[in-house]
């Protein structure tokens, strides 16, 4: 696929470009962001390199979009593409978090700020839960599956079980389910 933009996108338009991402997303849907910008807009990858650098970045340790960004930055201009992919997607994100926990701390935790964070934890909360729902209904088919995530949202989030337990048992539970309905 030929580039839209440049045969070879500059470190500014690497860096302006995943500044866009990094603040277009607020509690998930980065990597479509990415897609849309790398692949659509900018024309810097094609479909295929997008998705086997996805599946790449999913493989390594570390937070997958921050895997993406590295990955298409030294694709496109090698260790400077990287630092300026990473650079775009985490600066201002981490300059605003900084700015808002200066303004908590000295703010004495007024009423106002307070509530501001209550209102964006209830927009998280529900946003993972509209996903974690849509996710559910397209890929749990049977019982067992159903019958193990209920049992966590339920032991998490209504009975307040702390998560290393939880998973503890889920875990296991899960294999054991995965494995005996494989050989069954």
């Amino acid at each position: 696929m030929g580039n839209r933009e440049t045969d070879r996108p500059s470190l500014a338009s690497l860096f302006v470009g995943f500044v866009r991402i990094g603040m277009m997303s607020f509690g998930g849907g980065l990597a479509a962001w990415t897609r849309r910008e790398v692949v659509q807009n900018r024309g810097w990858m094609d479909e295929r390199q997008f998705l086997s650098g996805y599946a790449l970045s999913q493989l390594v340790p570390g937070a997958t979009n921050v895997n993406l960004a590295v990955f298409i930055g030294t694709q496109m201009r090698g260790v400077p593409g990287a630092l300026a992919c990473f650079l775009g997607l985490t600066a201002l994100p981490v300059v605003i978090v900084l700015t808002a926990g200066t303004v908590y701390l000295h703010s004495h935790a007024g009423a106002w700020f307070s509530i501001a964070l209550s209102g964006m934890g209830a927009v998280a909360l529900g946003m993972n839960l509209g996903l974690g729902v849509r996710l559910s209904l397209n890929n749990i088919r049977r019982i067992g599956p159903a019958a193990i995530t209920t049992g966590i949202a339920l032991a998490i989030g209504v009975f307040g079980y702390p998560l290393p337990y939880v998973l503890a048992v889920a875990m296991p539970s899960s294999l054991l389910l995965a494995w005996w309905t494989r050989h069954r």
